[in-house]
């Protein structure tokens, strides 16, 4: 219910239903690779947007709002600092590379990432970036191969244009298998999406 309440009727593809989503997947994901303790990673998959940046005033904002929600449930200090130290590392962040140090941080960073791809993953694309005010498309701007967070937060961009600076380079960055099983086909429909796309942009379906 908190969860929902706090996220329930985001319009930029954080929504409630991104977030059982994610709990989905990564259960499925800690079934079929036998690993990592389920309760941990299915907490950490509910909260893991919580704290995040994009959907609070500030950082402190969000991690004061996590702390306090972790504090009030019945759970040990060593749960409430692991499922911490999950939501805190598995961001995308503009691809600065973070270690994760658990199994579980790996299982809810894949989970999260298979949800940004796909068709699902295009229909959040594109809800993302009109409410952040980018264009569809501009063919004059750039591709940013290599960027730093605040580049990747606030510099220019289009949403076709985040296809090539984040969602298409995730399927290769996913940690277990079967999340890359998983991840072939939700790749191959961005792929087909982006070739329509740029023959309808052209022309070239006249």
């Amino acid at each position: 219910m908190f969860v929902r309440n706090e996220l329930g009727e985001d319009a930029t593809g954080h929504d409630w239903y991104h977030v059982d989503r994610v709990r989905r997947n990564a259960l499925h994901i800690c079934k079929h690779e036998k690993t990592g303790d389920p309760f941990i990673i299915e907490l950490a998959a509910l909260l893991h947007d919580i704290p995040d940046e994009k959907l609070n005033t500030t950082i402190e904002q969000g991690r004061a709002k996590l702390d306090s929600f972790l504090n009030k449930i019945m759970i040990t200090d060593e749960a409430k600092g692991h499922i911490e130290e999950i939501i805190h590392s598995i961001s995308y962040k503009g691809g600065q590379k973070t270690k994760l140090k658990t199994m579980e941080a790996k299982i809810v960073q894949d989970a999260d990432r298979l949800d940004a791809i796909g068709a699902i993953g295009i229909a959040r694309a594109f809800a993302y970036g009109g409410k952040k005010g980018q264009s569809i498309y501009d063919p004059e701007v750039q591709v940013r191969a290599e960027m730093t967070l605040e580049e990747y937060r606030k510099g220019k961009s289009t949403s076709i244009h985040h296809f090539y600076e984040k969602l298409l380079k995730l399927k290769d960055l996913l940690n277990t298998d079967t999340a890359r099983k998983m991840a072939e086909k939700r790749q191959q429909m961005m792929l087909n999406f982006l070739e329509q796309f740029y023959q309808e942009w052209d022309g070239q379906d006249l």
